[in-house]
């Protein structure tokens, strides 16, 4: 598989692709549900717990979905979660919340899908000495597809209304999954068709195999909190991306458009950290500096946005905005890489989909805790200052072994 110094190239530009049409199917929810809100008389509140939904969906995935990833591979299982949460956007249609929390379960399942899947995929597929810029790269699609969604999303709204604009969403996710369909038998190792075939339905036994991705985390010690250290970083993470535009709307007093720049701005620093980061730690040769920086910087950021006001000028919302997503959203790629690791080389999927779960779960948590905390006490500042508390603690759990060394056999 290895054969070509750029046989990567089309494993990293596919997964890519996936990875920010996925991204985008997610990002899209907090966005649309402003304008949603406004007409069905929803609080602003609400949003945390359409994303903790959102979160949930790829929690059953990473929980239900781990025989489909093996039988019919990765890349397929992720393309089938997106032709299955796009079409579940029909379901916004129906004025009801707990509609809503259907269908944003049902787009989460594309996110779960696409870490275990990327990440079997590029710890074949890329070179030794290029692995964390590779995984970063695939992660960047991630801000990619928020901020495609921060720059059209609101201008389709204001032209068409919410409703044309989920069709308008529909196409910029199908199409870019039509043109990799293919693909998917290039990059996929699947298992015997003989195993039973696989089911996307909740089982006894597919709940008990919740166990085994969790188990594999405690192959090493250092494989352990580095899965830790992601989901601290995910609590300030998740807490941006679902609040930003309905925090700017309701408390700043921004237009759903000018929201939407802001939000994009953030994605754009999503991009540019996620590379950098990783680019970052393959010349340090180990991970720990290039996180501890990570780490302060969304602690900050996260901090400070709590005590915005209306008085403060639109370029310093877009430089913290910019800075945040260099920092709270960058840590991904670097993370993943890390887990992949230390993994032992026949469990990188199961090691990936345990340090998704732990994500997962805090994804699904800390938006709905987030929504809870403003809802009781009425003020985002305590909500913030929580979030970038947890980003502190990853400066406690960092593994501090030193440079990277071979992942164990």
């Amino acid at each position: 598989m290895k054969s070509s110094s750029t046989a990567w190239v089309m494993p990293v530009v596919a997964i890519f692709t996936l990875q920010t049409v996925s991204a985008f199917l997610s990002r899209l929810i907090p966005i649309v549900a402003t304008a949603m809100s406004e007409e069905f008389g929803w609080s602003g509140s609400s949003i945390g717990y359409l994303t903790a939904s959102n979160a949930l969906g790829g929690l059953m995935i990473l929980v239900v979905g781990s025989s489909m990833l093996r039988q019919i591979g990765g890349t397929r299982s992720l393309q089938l979660a997106l032709v299955v949460g796009t079409a579940s956007m029909a379901l916004f249609y129906y004025p009801s919340m707990a509609v809503a929390l259907v269908a944003c379960f049902a787009m989460g399942m594309s996110n779960g899908a696409a870490n275990p899947a990327g990440s079997e995929v590029l710890q074949r597929f890329s070179p030794p000495e290029m692995r964390n810029l590779m995984f970063s790269v695939k992660q960047a699609g991630v801000p990619l597809g928020g901020m495609i969604a921060g720059l059209c999303i609101p201008v389709v709204i204001a032209l068409v209304g919410w409703r044309l604009a989920l069709v308008v969403c529909a196409v910029i996710v199908l199409v870019p999954t039509a043109l990799t369909w293919r693909l998917s038998g290039i990059l996929d190792v699947k298992g015997s068709a003989k195993k039973r075939r696989p089911s996307m339905m909740p089982t006894l036994h597919s709940l008990r195999m919740l166990s085994v991705p969790l188990a594999s985390l405690r192959s090493n010690r250092g494989l352990l909190k580095m899965s830790i250290v992601g989901s601290l970083f995910a609590v300030s993470q998740s807490c941006w991306f679902a609040f930003t535009v309905v925090y700017l709307v309701d408390r700043l007093g921004f237009s759903l458009s000018l929201a939407g720049a802001v939000f994009a701005v953030m994605q754009v620093g999503g991009v540019v950290g996620r590379i950098a980061l990783g680019w970052l730690s393959d010349r340090l040769g180990s991970a720990t500096g290039s996180l501890s920086i990570a780490a302060l910087f969304s602690a900050g950021t996260t901090i400070l946005l709590g005590f915005t006001t209306p008085q403060w000028p639109l370029w310093s919302l877009m430089v913290l905005a910019l800075v945040a997503g260099c920092s709270a959203a960058s840590w991904n790629g670097v993370q993943i890489a890390e887990v992949a690791r230390r993994s032992p080389a026949h469990q990188i999927a199961e090691t990936a989909a345990g340090a998704s779960i732990l994500v997962s779960l805090v994804n699904i948590v800390a938006p709905a805790a987030f929504a809870a905390t403003v809802a009781f006490s009425g003020r985002y500042d305590i909500a913030f200052l929580c979030a970038g508390a947890c980003s502190l603690l990853v400066l406690i759990f960092l593994p501090r072994d030193g440079r990277a060394s071979p992942a164990p056999s």
